[in-house]
């Protein structure tokens, strides 16, 4: 279902060579900035579980969400590589080079833990993901929203929701589509992921001061509106708001999440074979909220077996602690030939 990338690299492909064009409402791309059979999603070198890092100051949420990025495979895989620093004519900063260094020292390295390269901690895994999605479309001027989403980060971590408005007079339906790098869900009222993505793509109604103008009746009426996964990425990221926005007070409630999930009722496609992601890395915060407390995270390393990552200290664990855990942020879940992954 995904191919493995190849021993070295592919020769030049032109843009405009025939691609198979999915036809599911999203305007086929007009440029491929990285081709999608390069991208490998099992680990491509087996070897032992890499350093840990050292807390430089409340430094670790930076930690945890960098160690969360080192072990995504496709992403690790990418950077051993070194194919982006190779070709990368950039001369500011950039945060794919920056990456690729972080993560061949983390995965290289002969000391038990190392300085990490960064410094800022707010939002921070989002905003890695999102700084190196820009650097990849660096360079790159007018391109239409389908050309951005083939970079090899968004599909790594990217995939695409669908927005249906349904006019509950004369039934007309109108499809928009937003691309995305992560899911948020809210867990307010729920006790597990599940609940939540049935809570996520669960329809709302547009009545009241809230109606929908429908193009075709010509005036305001009552509505459905529902969101659904129209497009799934190789790397799924559910993020738990349990953080207040303001206060950063913090939802502190059990939360359950499996070991592999289906996607499939989520999905814009709700009938067909299971989409099936596994979990490959929690991000846990232990505190009372956002201003205090501490970060750490579990990852699944190349060795198939599963890490506590708490800052400089790397001990071995197992998925039943993980499974145990109340993750305060991220959920990676990932595919591989049989299942994605999740974090």
């Amino acid at each position: 279902k995904y191919p493995h990338a190849r021993a070295g690299p592919p020769p030049p492909q032109p843009l405009s060579s025939p691609r198979r064009v999915i036809n599911d409402g999203i305007a086929p791309p007009q440029r491929i900035l990285f081709p999608p059979e390069k991208i490998c999603m099992d680990w491509q070198q087996t070897q032992n579980v890499g350093v840990g890092l050292f807390n430089l100051g409340n430094t670790c949420f930076i930690n945890s969400a960098l160690q969360c990025l080192t072990y995504t495979p496709p992403l690790a895989n990418y950077m051993l590589s070194l194919e982006h620093t190779q070709s990368c004519n950039y001369q500011g900063f950039c945060m794919m080079c920056t990456m690729e260094t972080h993560i061949n020292r983390v995965l290289c390295c002969a000391h038990d833990a190392i300085k990490p390269a960064f410094e800022d901690a707010h939002e921070f895994l989002r905003f890695t993901v999102d700084a190196m999605q820009q650097a990849c479309l660096h360079g790159c001027t007018i391109l239409d929203r389908s050309s951005q989403a083939t970079t090899i980060i968004h599909q790594i971590f990217g995939g695409f929701l669908r927005s249906r408005v349904k006019c509950l007079n004369c039934k007309a339906v109108s499809d928009t589509y937003e691309a995305f790098l992560d899911i948020p869900l809210d867990i307010k009222a729920v006790s597990s992921v599940t609940k939540a993505l049935e809570q996520f793509v669960k329809p709302e109604q547009l009545d009241g001061e809230n109606c929908y103008k429908c193009s075709k009746c010509k005036k305001m009426v009552p509505a459905s509106k529902r969101f659904t996964i129209h497009r799934s990425s190789n790397v799924l990221t559910i993020s738990l708001k349990r953080f207040a926005n303001f206060t950063g007070g913090k939802i502190n409630k059990e939360v359950k999440y499996p070991e592999y999930l289906d996607l499939r009722a989520y999905m814009s496609q709700s009938v067909g074979e299971p989409l099936i992601y596994a979990l490959y890395a929690v991000l846990v915060h232990s505190g009372v909220n956002s201003h205090a407390g501490h970060y750490f995270c579990f990852i699944k390393a190349a060795d198939g077996l599963w890490y506590q990552m708490n800052d400089a200290t790397v001990v071995q664990s197992n998925i039943k602690t993980v499974l145990g855990q109340q993750p305060c942020l991220n959920l990676p879940y990932m595919t591989s030939v049989s299942c994605k992954l999740f974090l």
